[in-house]
């Protein structure tokens, strides 16, 4: 990026001249069109400075321009904040050959900057950056299976930039690369289609970097959370199924075995449900044993088909917890009992037993005596 001003700023230092200075500028970038970009400027100085964009085409004689929030068919954003020093970002969306150019930040904070009839004393510093949109290749995607194999290939055609390798993705994860200098990339997933569904890309290490896109549709594979749930009557019963495959799901419905003419709806009797895109959640308030115990099936429904799930519910009594309280009760009550039962009988024995000692002892003392 380069930093200009006027010619007064040759003669004293900037700092001193305006009392304001960049402390971050904006960075020249490469971009493809229909992508976006953002430059970022930021200045400090007493009193704090205001921060204008201005823009110069590479068309012969065109002028620079002042650009606004909303301009160019509402592509272009300006944010702008004054707080302890000013600070400013532009950004533009779905850029086109023509948003290539100069792209300038000028700072000022001279009272008369803005004066339709007085000059300001202290012109603006400017910090630039050049804006390069190079048109996007054309990528070929497709997706054909092979003796149970799926195969992903991508080839770019036309005018391109120097290629550097190739990477393939799914989501935020890696799972291949390359320094393979190629227009066509390609890469195999072995296994069932419905189990690789989703969003994958074919990234070519180029500057800017280019990306083509690759989606494996099928229809929703649901999955319950959990496949039998159990609940105390009187409480909250929650059921929930999910559904990972692309793409999302638009709809869901639960039904309850053996009513499925007639769906659950959303805030009807003690019934909740809360859908998202691949999750819901089926809630039944105050559970009831006789009504509410049963399976019940989660419906979901995308562009590709259908797909469905069941999930069983089993609504205990709310003295079903106490049952291993009381059984041990129980248990110890009887041991007590018993043992109660065989000290009651063991103690009449005992007193004989000591009575008949007692008996013998006395008539051996009276044997003894009539031997003397």
């Amino acid at each position: 990026h380069v930093a200009v001003c006027d010619a007064a700023c040759s003669v004293l230092p900037l700092a001193w001249l305006l009392g304001a200075g960049f402390i971050k500028s904006p960075l020249s970038q490469k971009r493809l069109t229909q992508d976006s970009v953002e430059l970022y400027c930021e200045a400090i100085g007493t009193p704090i400075p205001e921060i204008q964009w201005w823009f110069e085409g590479n068309e012969p004689n065109e002028t620079y321009a002042q650009l606004w929030d909303g301009a160019r068919q509402d592509r272009v954003r300006i944010n702008a904040t004054y707080n302890l020093h000013s600070t400013s970002t532009i950004s533009i969306t779905n850029l086109t050959s023509d948003d290539s150019g100069m792209y300038e930040c000028r700072a000022s904070n001279d009272p008369d900057r803005n004066h339709l009839s007085k000059s300001p004393k202290v012109k603006w510093i400017r910090s630039q950056a050049n804006v390069f949109v190079i048109e996007r290749p054309d990528i070929k995607a497709q997706v054909t299976g092979v003796s149970g194999k799926l195969v992903l290939a991508c080839n770019m055609t036309g005018q391109y930039l120097p290629i550097q390798g190739h990477e393939w993705m799914h989501g935020d994860k890696i799972l291949q690369t390359d320094a393979d200098a190629s227009a066509f990339t390609s890469y195999t997933i072995e296994g069932k289609i419905e189990e690789h569904s989703g969003v994958y890309e074919c990234v070519y290490k180029t500057n800017p970097v280019i990306k083509g896109h690759l989606n494996i549709s099928v229809p929703p594979q649901v999955m319950v959370y959990k496949k039998s749930e159990h609940g105390n009557e009187g409480d909250t019963g929650v059921l929930i199924c999910k559904c990972n495959s692309f793409p999302p799901v638009t709809s869901w419905v639960w039904y309850k075995h053996g009513q499925e003419v007639s769906p659950i709806i959303n805030g009807s009797g003690r019934y909740i449900i809360k859908s998202s895109g691949n999750k819901t959640e089926l809630r039944i308030l105050k559970l009831n044993i006789e009504e509410d115990s049963g399976d019940y099936h989660c419906n979901a429904t995308n562009a590709y088909g259908q797909g469905s799930a069941t999930v069983s519910l089993r609504v205990r009594s709310r003295l079903a917890a106490l049952w291993p309280f009381l059984g041990i009760v129980a248990e110890v009550l009887v041991l007590v009992t018993i043992i109660f039962i065989y000290e009651k009988r063991r103690k009449p024995d005992e007193v004989l037993d000591g009575k008949s000692n007692a008996t013998n002892h006395k008539d051996k003392n009276v044997r003894q005596r009539n031997a003397n």
